[in-house]
C-alpha cells in the first residue's frame, strides 16, 4: 500500500498539465516519447523529463521494443494512490456529525 510520502509525490505529479496530458495519451495505448512531444507539441526533451516524473511514482511504466521506448499508463497504481487520496480526505458526510465540530 502507498504511504504519505506516496500521496505527496501524486500530487506533484498531477499539478502537471504537460503530465496529466501525458498520462490521457498513454492511458488506453502504448505511445513513445516522440509521438507524445508531436501530439502535445512539447520539445522531445520535456516529455522525457515528465515521463521520467510519471515513472518514478508508478503511474507510467516503460518497455523497449527494438529501438522504441513505449510508455503506458498503469490504472492500478493510479487506483492505489487514489485510494490514499480518499482515506486522508474522507468524505465529511460519513464522518461522525460531532466530530471537527467548534464550540
Amino acid at each position: 500500500m502507498a504511504d504519505t510520502g506516496d500521496l505527496d509525490e501524486l500530487l506533484r505529479a498531477m499539478a502537471s498539465a504537460h503530465r496529466r496530458s501525458i498520462l490521457q495519451h498513454v492511458w488506453v495505448c502504448e505511445r513513445g516519447a516522440g509521438e507524445l512531444a508531436d501530439r502535445l507539441g512539447l520539445a522531445p526533451a520535456s516529455v522525457s523529463e515528465h515521463l521520467k516524473v510519471l515513472r518514478k511514482i508508478g503511474l507510467v511504466a516503460m518497455r523497449v521494443d527494438g529501438t522504441y521506448r513505449l510508455y503506458q499508463a498503469q490504472p492500478e497504481r493510479l487506483r492505489e494512490l487514489l485510494l490514499l487520496l480518499a482515506q486522508t480526505f474522507p468524505d465529511p458526510s460519513s464522518t461522525s456529525s460531532n466530530e471537527g465540530q467548534h464550540e
